[in-house]
């Protein structure tokens, strides 16, 4: 790597905020010796232009001896991160690549099958035609032999070993805070009839009961996890057997692919786990699951994977740069993701947002624990309304945390008239709707559950925010569980709060954008303090500035200003009431669909439900896959 060209390599026409500086430090760090470095920079930083200049650092071919690693990976944990660096024109030089299933088969009748679906994955030596132009192969030839290839974190570790995606001399890893997690949650194995092909060949055993020993001179535990890597002994040889059936076929069906397929995913996950086990001087802690007993689902669950990271991350490359708003302790960071931190620099980056634009409201209600949701969650609802009054022509979001706090949301606010501004998802339509809603002209409230990361909300795509409830971790988690068991509280809080400061800097993307966030649950002021050791400065200076609005009353037509619309009747009362009583009359035009029927469609809906029913009753629904 050379650090001197880190600020030449820079794309943009100029500098803004403390990039210029940044870059300075950021080549500082490289250049006294050290292999990682992370970068603390707020939202709106320009973290993705920071990346391409560190990337273009790195040992270029002409530079390098044969053997010796050139080029530069970036990669991230978020799916929509990747896909703002692919639409961003100072970063086209970025080659991205995505697994197979994200690419169609261009071959004739086969333009509705994935890559990994594909003839080339169904038969045995199979000699496409359209290899050189095929979607998949191309991208992926094209971001293995260019300088910069980026790719989303799973892709990265699933290359791991990959002869394809080599060492690099510089990787840069973006959205990094939650490496350890992703890590975590990449090296799980969840053993249930969904994810284990062989399932009904196998006797799933109860891993936490007891059982004789088979040898009185054994020194075996016979503990949960010495049961459970028995049991995945068996197993793997049981997928073994089924997998080399497949293989010696010439030709399968697509089930047939995909069951080829993921029963050698599981080979190397129940071997990595295995060998993991066996090592003595292995770090990682396992920890297993089985709620059901006998028969049922096992989740296998390491603590720490450092030894995972270095095979999938930290083997990959010759220098790394880490970058995220939010890595809260160096320390800890460093000891959660297998690093010392002494040979890691840590480089900090100046917000340099004005604080007036940014700002927190304290509009606290009560906890959000569970034994306290009841009284509470009315009480946010109609916060809520008073927030829609007071922003009738801006947009919002609401942080559920769950969807079961949505729900109960969505039904209070439905019950207080305000159904026809919200905007709301569910697992399988999250994306759709989030699309859709930053598309709209109108003011929608959108509430959202796990949308605290990845979201650039600048300008009047949102105005305003409230998060419902301190974000903390499930602590029915068995990972979490140990931890605190262990007495890791301060990691419990941090995790907290990194998604609270996560989710603020949804609004503000720009020193010139500006947008409230509104704080409703109690518990997130106590975090506050709790944490406070690990809150960043120019966060601190969020908290310092803090205050309380004053709010409009909750006053439903006020709160709907904004739309065409005026305030719905209930669902539960919408049942039983007479359509000529309904919400003025039978006659009253329903100014949000320009039809005066008022019978065809339940102006408690929210515009989510609205637009779904649209979509069933219009012609073309059968093309739009709804009817």
């Amino acid at each position: 790597m050379d650090p001197d060209r880190i600020l030449t390599e820079f794309p943009a026409p100029s500098f803004r905020g403390a990039q210029e500086q940044a870059l300075h430090d950021i080549r500082d760090a490289f250049a006294t010796g050290n292999e990682v470095v992370l970068v603390r920079a707020p939202t709106g930083s320009g973290k993705s232009l920071l990346a391409r200049s560190i990337m273009g650092g790195a040992r270029t071919v002409e530079a390098a001896d044969p053997r010796q690693a050139t080029g530069a990976y970036y990669t991230t944990p978020q799916v929509s991160q990747l896909d703002d660096v692919a639409a961003d024109e100072l970063l086209e030089d970025l080659n991205v690549i995505r697994g197979k299933s994200n690419y169609a088969c261009i071959l004739p009748g086969e333009h509705d099958t994935p890559v990994n679906r594909a003839p080339c994955a169904r038969q045995r030596g199979f000699d496409c035609s359209v290899k050189h132009r095929c979607p998949y192969f191309s991208d992926r030839a094209i971001a293995s032999s260019r300088r910069f290839a980026a790719m989303t974190l799973a892709y990265f570790m699933q290359t791991a070993g990959s002869e394809v995606f080599g060492k690099r001399d510089v990787v840069v890893i973006d959205e990094a805070h939650g490496l350890a997690e992703w890590a975590e949650m990449y090296a799980t194995i969840e053993l249930s009839p969904d994810r284990v092909p062989v399932w009904e060949d196998v006797g799933v055993p109860d891993i936490s009961g007891s059982e004789p020993r088979s040898d009185a001179g054994s020194n075996s535990d016979h503990g949960p996890l010495d049961r459970t890597a028995r049991f995945v002994e068996q197993l793997r040889d049981v997928c073994e057997r089924a997998k080399d059936d497949l293989v010696g076929r010439s030709e399968l069906d697509a089930e047939e692919v995909a069951r080829r397929d993921r029963l050698q995913e599981l080979i190397g996950e129940l071997g990595w786990f295995l060998e993991d086990y066996r090592d003595r001087e292995s770090a990682t802690t396992w920890v297993v699951d089985q709620p059901g007993g006998e028969g049922t689902t096992i989740t296998i669950k390491p603590l720490d994977p450092a030894r995972y990271l270095r095979h999938t991350v930290w083997d990959r490359g010759n220098r790394f740069a880490l970058l995220s708003a939010t890595i809260l302790s160096k320390e800890a960071f460093c000891r959660g993701v297998g690093l010392d931190p002494d040979d890691v620099a840590l480089v900090d980056v100046d917000h340099t947002f004005p604080l007036e634009n940014r700002p927190l409201y304290d509009v606290t209600q009560g906890k959000m624990t569970y034994e306290h949701r009841d009284r509470t969650i009315p009480r946010i609802a109609d916060l809520i309304v008073r927030l829609m009054a007071e922003h009738p022509h801006e947009k919002g979001l609401i942080h559920a945390h769950s969807y079961a706090i949505a729900d109960r949301l969505v039904d209070r606010l439905g019950d207080l008239g305000v159904a026809p501004r919200l905007r709301r998802h569910t697992k399988v339509t999250r994306d759709d709707e989030l699309e859709t809603w930053k598309a709209s002209d109108d003011p929608e409230v959108f509430v959202s559950v796990k949308m605290e990361e990845a979201l650039d909300l600048r300008d009047d795509l949102c105005r305003w925010q409230v998060i419902c409830k301190a974000p903390y971790l499930n602590t029915n988690d068995s990972r979490v569980a140990r931890r605190l068991e262990e007495g890791q509280w301060a990691w419990y809080h941090r995790a907290a709060l990194r998604t609270v400061i996560q989710a603020c800097g949804r609004v503000v993307r720009a020193p010139d954008d500006a947008g409230a966030t509104y704080l409703a649950d109690d518990s997130i002021l106590d975090l506050f303090d709790r944490a406070r050791a690990d809150v960043p400065p120019w966060f601190a200076d969020q908290i310092r500035a803090m205050s309380t609005p004053d709010l409009p009353e909750v006053d439903p037509e006020t709160a709907l200003g904004g739309i065409e619309a005026t305030p719905t009747t209930a669902p539960s009362t919408a049942e039983t009431t007479p359509p000529s009583t309904r919400e003025g009359g039978e006659n009253r035009t329903d100014r949000t669909t320009g039809s005066n029927d008022v019978s065809d469609q339940n102006r408690s809906d929210t515009r989510s439900e609205r637009d779904a029913k649209r979509r069933e009753n219009h012609p073309l629904s059968d093309v739009w896959g709804d009817g």
